[in-house]
């Protein structure tokens, strides 16, 4: 029995570990993940004493079958192996193999059932813990190698970069780098700015030289030969070689500014609610950095946790202490709403003030503005409602009022009437789209 004893105490050494496993990943998992982690934890150490009350009994069988057997007479002996194979009988063998585990262990026969089910009940949490997982959990993305055309690029352009940047050129491009949450080198976007604008001269070449031989046509034939003098036409074009490199690397030096706007603002819109969020619980006496790591490992706050995960990041991996870690994210902070919150709590850490009152006042500061930024959104949307009555209702019935009465007084227009529907219709489609996009990009999250 000792082989059946040693898979037994291995079996229960793999619960342990499993269960450990769990207790360790309570401490980063959302409520709802807490309550499946304890239903599987609480099912484990239900197996565990299930298999623990097991051992006694081969604990004694092997007693009985080393120490007594060999000094009992030849009809006692039977009477002692009987009693051995009635006790062997009370234990049954139990192979299972499933969710990466490999069960091979003696349970009390009268426990087998339970140990089934209860084995079943921690399976069915399990599979719920990782469909969670597979469903909502986040992709953790590391800085690799590049590949195609970033690799390209730095084969092109990365020493040039180089040189450029330890020259002091682009200062301002790193902080906005980080601020802008790219995951991308400093050299390695510079390099793809050189040449994506390379790539943008060369495109403008190719359109420049279509242009000078080929004429486009809003309606069919699309595409003419062009058929006049080529010196004027050459004058009129060549204007795409430099405008649109210009264009090109200009949008692309200060595209890390505008994502930059774009996450404040998703900041700004959650920030209120998170400091209140954070007020509820600085009020249970929690640390502040277990606050950080609630609201940052929670899916509520989108792009405010990837924030407070950098806090957590330079505490857990760099080894700063909380003001440290809060003092360097106010510097790199896309929102300067953000970055005040992380100077004060510094402030109020140092100084030993009470944080519930200091998230308190805060967040009664950040909702008043939210809103004020209300209000004035609705107010913006009342102005353009009335400009687009105006414009896209009011106009185009003047517009035609006006087209018929020129066919009727007999005067001639150059356009047929074809071309007028086509720009009448695309013109209404293009400011109705205009104003689409316009109220999209103004409209809060919440």
């Amino acid at each position: 029995m000792i082989d059946e004893l040693k898979k037994n105490i291995e079996a229960e050494i793999e619960i342990l570990k499993e269960i450990s496993n769990y207790y360790r990943a309570i401490d980063y998992s959302s409520n709802e993940e807490v309550l499946l982690l304890s239903g599987a934890i609480k099912s484990l150490l239900e197996i565990f004493s299930i298999i623990n009350d097991s051992v006694p009994a081969l604990m004694e069988e092997r007693k009985i079958s080393i120490k007594e057997l060999p000094k009992i007479p030849k009809l006692p002996e039977i009477k002692k192996r009987e009693s051995i194979e009635q006790k062997s009988t009370v234990l049954e063998n139990v192979k299972i193999e499933n969710f990466d585990r490999k069960l091979d262990l003696l349970l009390n026969r009268k426990d087998k059932d339970r140990f089934i089910g209860e084995l079943k009940i921690s399976e069915e949490f399990i599979k719920k813990i990782k469909k969670r997982k597979s469903a909502k959990d986040e992709k953790y993305i590391e800085f690799k190698a590049s590949r195609g055309y970033l690799k390209f690029g730095n084969r092109l352009f990365l020493n040039y970069a180089s040189k450029l940047i330890n020259k002091g050129y682009f200062r301002e491009l790193p902080v906005e780098l980080r601020k802008a949450n790219l995951d991308m080198l400093f050299e390695v976007y510079v390099s793809m700015v050189f040449l994506t604008t390379v790539l943008s001269f060369i495109f403008a070449l190719t359109l420049f030289i279509f242009l000078i031989f080929f004429d486009l046509h809003i309606l069919w034939p699309f595409i003419t030969a062009y058929s006049g003098e080529f010196v004027p036409r050459v004058a009129h074009t060549f204007w795409i070689i430099i405008i649109l490199p210009i264009i090109t690397f200009t949008a692309l030096y200060y595209y890390p500014s505008s994502e930059k706007k774009s996450i404040a603002t998703k900041i700004d819109q959650e920030l209120p609610f998170a400091v209140i969020h954070m007020s509820a619980i600085s009020g249970s006496g929690i640390t502040p950095v277990e606050i950080f790591r609630i609201i940052g490992n929670g899916k509520e706050y989108v792009a405010l946790g990837k924030e407070f995960k950098k806090v957590l990041n330079q505490i857990n991996i760099f080894g700063y202490d909380l003001i440290t870690a809060l003092n360097n994210s106010a510097k790199n902070a896309p929102s300067e709403k953000l970055s005040e919150l992380y100077s004060g709590l510094s402030t109020s850490i140092t100084s030993g003030a009470n944080l519930k009152e200091f998230f308190e006042k805060r967040s009664e500061t950040l909702l008043m503005n939210y809103r004020l930024e209300r209000e004035k959104y609705t107010r913006l949307v009342e102005t353009f409602l009335d400009i687009y009555i105006s414009i896209v209702i009011a106009a185009p019935m003047i517009f035609l009022l006006l087209l018929v009465m020129i066919f009727i007084s007999g005067i001639e227009v150059q356009l047929s009437s074809g071309l007028i529907s086509v720009i009448f219709v695309g013109g209404v489609a293009l400011l109705n789209i205009v104003f689409l996009v316009f109220l999209q990009t103004k409209q809060p999250a919440y």
